[in-house]
């Protein structure tokens, strides 16, 4: 089995709707992505967390604010890219505002490690 991480991405104006928003209407909003972590069943090794106050770090020691809008993570343990895009079809992020948009990356074993 492989393991693959998904960052989620979403603009602002998304994640102030969602600051903004009632206990209930969060929880609402939660019921998707309950629902999908049921799908994946075992699959969803870690649903993850929401991400903010990303910073961007530089070899000279200065930090400033990111501007890549990422919003969390979750993790997937399957065969393959094909197995996770296939868990990824219909997932909640994407339906949350039309510039929300999911990468997924193959997590590389390291040798020794």
């Amino acid at each position: 089995m492989k393991k693959f991480m998904i960052i989620y991405y979403a603009p602002l104006d998304a994640m102030l709707q969602t600051a903004n928003s009632t206990p209930e209407e969060q929880a609402k909003g939660m019921e998707g992505w309950k629902l999908w972590a049921q799908k994946c069943g075992d699959k969803l090794m870690d649903m993850g967390n929401p991400l903010m106050n990303g910073q961007q770090l530089t070899p000279d020691g200065k930090s400033k604010e990111s501007n890549k809008n990422v919003t969390g993570y979750s993790i997937l343990g399957v065969e393959n890219i094909e197995e996770a895009k296939e868990l990824l079809k219909g997932h909640p992020h994407l339906a949350w505002n039309a510039a929300c948009s999911i990468e997924l990356y193959e997590v590389m074993p390291v040798p020794g490690m």
